[in-house]
């Protein structure tokens, strides 16, 4: 593969946005802390791949963090996009558009019988979070180690070592307060799910979690976890709520919890819906949905919720799903990607986990399988920095972190994925 390790450009601008942005990035999840270095600055995608400002191409396994499950620029999006930029960029009133992606999600989303837009994963978490205290009349909330929300000040929480812990906030600027009601336990711990409701379940508002972990890598749920937290939610009258933010159409045309067979009260979605516009979404059940204002007395606007421009990026990923079905062909090629790396990795000697559902996947260096936050923090962190850095150089674009997921689009075809393990051998040769 192409040498793309001379980035001389990229240098030049990460540079000069470190003088006006904070750390050169609008996200910290683009900064390379956790593996060293400068990122490459993107130029364009087209289908499977990246472009830098150095002129290297990359075949590019983050898909904007989730949302290009149709690779990039995909033609129908781009026709749909440019369409509804002829009619205006924002109007702050009712559109048809609207509706069809509303009505959409309601008919694929098992859990959802009402929606309501928003401009981001955190700004639907965030609504969810107080619809399901506002519904309940109580302020308890339950995480998991581990599950990301969005940079909320009550989910922007730590675990504790002890599994009924109340969060201590994680970030300077969140109120001791703000996380006084939020409680976390272990992800995959039955025992501790038990233990929670035993001693608060009649305090407990809503218990939020997603489905399959992302932000942790890629985590994956027992049935026997995600069951027992259906039963003791609806035991106690606790709003269940699934943020299917990365999941959502993600591992299967009906979600997470279509594909595990769970129906949560609440879901928050993003990424896919938009197409790689800012959209959000929370929706449920009709009667907790209408406790939004203006039907109801919990409070939620925003300007820009339902743009024009973002609903026709995501109406056009959605119907695209819909009609092309894609999730078998993205189920083979992930697990011809999760199978080379494995082998890989067993080649080179070298200890690695693998955790996969659908076209989301993670690498771990560890030895021991990887099932909640304390096992995936035992990985190799130094050791996945130089094997990022040698996929990077060999021209393949994976997550900046051993704590991240990467995902597979239906622009990527056997062959670049083949093209990927030959890089990923000749990378775990050199650890």
């Amino acid at each position: 593969m192409t040498d793309t390790s001379k980035r001389p450009e990229s240098e030049v601008q990460f540079a000069r946005a470190l003088k006006c942005i904070p750390g050169g990035v609008n996200s910290p999840a683009r900064a390379f802390g956790a593996v060293g270095g400068t990122p490459p600055f993107i130029q364009r995608g087209e289908g499977p791949y990246l472009f830098d400002v150095d002129g290297n191409q990359y075949i590019d396994y983050i898909g904007s963090w989730g949302p290009h499950i149709l690779g990039h620029r995909h033609p129908a999006l781009i026709s749909a996009i440019q369409a509804a930029l002829e009619t205006g960029t924002s109007f702050g009133a009712p559109t048809v558009a609207e509706s069809d992606l509303a009505e959409l999600v309601v008919e694929l989303v098992p859990s959802v019988e009402k929606v309501r837009m928003v401009n981001s994963g955190t700004e639907a978490t965030m609504s969810a979070i107080r619809l399901a205290r506002g519904f309940t009349g109580r302020d308890v909330i339950v995480k998991f180690a581990g599950c990301y929300h969005g940079h909320v000040d009550s989910l922007l929480v730590q675990a504790g070592s002890a599994a009924l812990t109340l969060g201590t906030p994680s970030s300077p600027g969140v109120p001791v307060g703000c996380t006084a009601d939020t409680f976390i336990l272990p992800y995959n711990d039955v025992s501790a799910l038990r233990q929670m409701f035993a001693e608060q379940g009649d305090k407990l508002a809503a218990v939020i979690l997603e489905p399959v972990c992302g932000n942790m890598g890629c985590v994956i749920p027992s049935d026997e976890f995600l069951q027992t937290l259906r039963r003791l939610c609806t035991e106690n009258s606790t709003v269940l709520i699934f943020d299917e933010v990365m999941t959502g159409f993600r591992v299967g045309l009906n979600c997470a919890q279509g594909r595990f067979g769970i129906t949560p009260d609440v879901t928050t979605l993003g990424k896919i819906i938009g197409g790689g516009m800012p959209v959000g979404a929370y929706g449920g059940r009709a009667d907790i949905m209408d406790a939004v204002s203006p039907v109801g007395a919990v409070y939620q606007a925003g300007t820009l919720s339902g743009n024009p421009v973002a609903m026709a990026s995501g109406l056009a990923t959605l119907r695209q799903l819909v009609k092309d079905n894609p999730y078998d062909k993205l189920e083979s090629l992930a697990a011809q990607l999760a199978d080379g790396l494995l082998q890989a990795g067993q080649s080179a000697g070298i200890p690695v986990q693998i955790n996969r559902v659908g076209s989301m996947l993670t690498l771990f260096f560890n030895d021991a399988p990887v099932t909640d936050l304390t096992s995936a923090t035992a990985s190799d962190s130094e050791r996945f920095a130089k094997w990022f850095h040698g996929m990077l150089n060999r021209g393949v674009y994976l997550p900046c972190s051993q704590f991240e997921t990467l995902f597979v689009s239906t622009a990527h075809t056997p062959e670049l994925i083949q093209k990927t393990l030959q890089a990923a051998a000749a990378t775990m040769a050199g650890l």
